[in-house]
């Protein structure tokens, strides 16, 4: 069995770190700061569409380099590791699970934070979108890391925090648990359809038995934009 996670929101809380780098680079660019709820809400698409979201167009090369410069230090200061997270990686390594990573952070920025926090011994991959056309939730992060293992579609849960998650996993087809707690509420990630919802990562395999005894996936295929 193989379980493909999300970073933020879901093993790891790096929103401080991203708030600050935000709120920096506005700053610099002469932009009023941005309020803690806003930036969760526009997190999760990749750091560009990140400040795109933001900053006028003109601006938008500028504040990335701003942004990354000042998050890759913010990230060792600001970010830690989810209650119950460790633990719960920890005993499925025992157990001999699979694990790996499918994040829309950057792949520098998500090793930087994986190191930082001692979580990537865990991971038998990592994989990370590069540019828009990897970003989730387009299937390109998730049957990577399938090929890659060696492990088929119905042998592997995703588990993430945010809609763009869920589809991205329906969109693989491959199941889905959401993990309460990140960027998307508790109606919205219903809504958008997982096998199984936890308020805690500690309740993962709880939810997860449940989600193996639904063999049946959805068949629909959500539809990807050029921002998505």
């Amino acid at each position: 069995m193989l379980i493909i996670f999300d970073i933020d929101g879901t093993i790891v809380d790096a929103y401080d770190a991203i708030g600050r780098s935000l709120n920096y680079t506005l700053g610099k660019l002469g932009y009023k700061k941005a309020s803690m709820p806003v930036i969760r809400r526009a997190v999760g698409h990749g750091d560009r569409n990140f400040v795109e979201h933001f900053v006028d167009r003109k601006d938008v090369e500028e504040g990335l380099r701003l942004y990354r410069a000042h998050h890759e230090k913010a990230l060792l200061k600001y970010s830690k590791v989810i209650p119950g997270a460790r633990h719960l990686l920890r005993g499925l390594k025992k157990k001999g699970y699979k694990l790996a990573i499918a994040s829309n952070r950057p792949p520098n920025y998500s090793m930087i934070l994986l190191k930082h926090l001692g979580l990537l011994k865990y991971f038998d991959a990592v994989e990370c979108a590069k540019n828009k056309r990897q970003i989730k939730p387009k299937p390109f992060l998730i049957p990577r890391i399938l090929k890659k293992l060696g492990v088929s579609k119905e042998d592997a849960l995703y588990v993430g925090d945010m809609t763009v998650d869920v589809h991205a996993g329906h969109n693989a087809g491959v199941r889905v648990v959401a993990v309460l707690g990140g960027s998307s509420s508790h109606s919205e990630l219903k809504e958008a359809g997982p096998c199984g919802i936890t308020r805690k990562i500690s309740g993962l395999l709880r939810v997860a038995k449940t989600c193996r005894k639904k063999r049946s996936l959805s068949s629909k295929t959500i539809r990807t934009s050029q921002n998505s």
